[in-house]
């Protein structure tokens, strides 16, 4: 897990090293099977795996009052801990744009609920050279339905 000026030292140093760096991001609220697939696609598409999520307050913004469900550090810390995840940074911002723009990955990897244009960044990456890919399988997994089968199962 890293703060915004050592990922970019890190980077620096990949870079120097000829390694190519994805980026994708969410809120990663409960990690599930959805994430875990769309994260291993991803981590295909280049040589190191940057996942970038949302601090608590955009989760909130964007998800609604009870979420998130775990706190970002927690959340951050779980993602670390997979193999094929290289390096965590949390964003504050409402999208991810502003990170891409200081980062510039060479690739920029989004979910199969997305198309090449309908991606919110696209713009960005594009702007500075870089490549969007769609990765993981169908959009059947959802944190909001998993939540919803908690909430639904017998106590």
């Amino acid at each position: 897990m890293l703060d915004h000026d050592d990922l970019a030292r890190r980077l620096r140093n990949l870079r120097t090293g000829g390694k190519q760096v994805i980026v994708t991001n969410g809120c990663f609220d409960l990690l599930h099977v959805g994430h875990v697939r769309y994260l291993a696609a991803a981590a295909q598409e280049a040589d190191e795996l940057i996942v970038a999520i949302n601090d608590d307050e955009s989760v909130r913004r964007l998800k609604g009052s009870g979420r998130p469900i775990l706190p970002a550090a927690d959340r951050a810390e779980l993602l670390a801990a997979l193999r094929f995840v290289d390096y965590v940074v949390i964003f504050p911002e409402p999208t991810v744009g502003p990170l891409l723009e200081a980062i510039r990955p060479d690739v920029h990897c989004k979910g199969t609920d997305y198309t090449l244009d309908s991606v919110p960044e696209r713009e960005v990456v594009r702007g500075y050279g870089g490549r969007i890919a769609i990765v993981g399988d169908p959009k059947d997994h959802s944190t909001r339905d998993l939540l919803a089968r908690i909430a639904e199962s017998p106590r």
